[in-house]
């Protein structure tokens, strides 16, 4: 094992909330009279925290989204996912393999701490991951493309910032993860590789089955 830590983005790496969340954000901001598909949230959403939403809508608009925001959005994407979500194919295995490995690993995403125990207990994924495993964008002062998630997973972890990698599916946590110093991994299965590449990926997987061939 050449790391010392994997460190797994959790929206679309560890669980397949991504179409899900962003079929919602983008009709709600349609709703809200900011026309919006689902390929522009993929574009301009995917892998950042929530501030990033509102910053966008006001310097585009100069208007703000309403104060109950946030709390109406989650509310939606909670009932869907308890309805729908599903973990992504593979990552089960992938962790149990991990485990028997002795290979340290833990999450580092921009959804609240509620949004990734909610995916989690309905996926079956807290199993793997206790509260000390956990880390979100909630944390630290700037979400993603800021290095400052990955840099506290790693400093609560107790390693350093070169022995981590992290696994992302954004450009934004693809930028985020090479500002932190660390290795990065793109996982492709929602986003072009090119687009991960570009970002700085240093390796690029399309099945969550093929990870734990590529840490050694």
């Amino acid at each position: 094992m050449r790391y010392d830590l994997v460190i797994f983005d959790n929206d679309g790496v560890l669980v397949d909330s991504e179409p899900l969340s962003n079929t919602i954000l983008a009709g709600y901001l349609t709703e809200l009279g900011y026309p919006t598909s689902y390929e522009d949230s993929i574009r301009d959403y995917m892998g950042s925290a929530m501030h990033r939403v509102h910053e966008i809508v006001l310097e585009r608009t100069g208007r703000r989204l309403p104060e109950e925001f946030d709390d109406v959005f989650h509310d939606r994407v909670f009932a869907a996912f308890e309805r729908e979500l599903q973990p992504v194919p593979g990552v089960t295995e992938t962790l149990e393999k991990l485990a028997a490995d002795g290979v340290p690993y833990c999450v580092g995403s921009s959804g609240s701490h509620e949004r990734i125990r909610v995916g989690h207990r309905k996926t079956g994924l807290d199993r793997w991951f206790a509260a000390g495993r956990i880390f979100s964008s909630q944390d630290v002062g700037r979400g993603k493309p800021a290095p400052d998630l990955f840099l506290h997973a790693a400093r609560e972890m107790g390693v350093a910032a070169e022995r981590c990698v992290v696994i992302e599916d954004s450009p934004l946590g693809v930028q985020a993860a090479v500002a932190a110093g660390m290795d990065v991994y793109g996982f492709t299965a929602m986003t072009a590789a090119e687009k991960l590449a570009e970002a700085g990926a240093t390796e690029l997987f399309g099945e969550m089955a093929e990870l734990p061939g590529l840490l050694r």
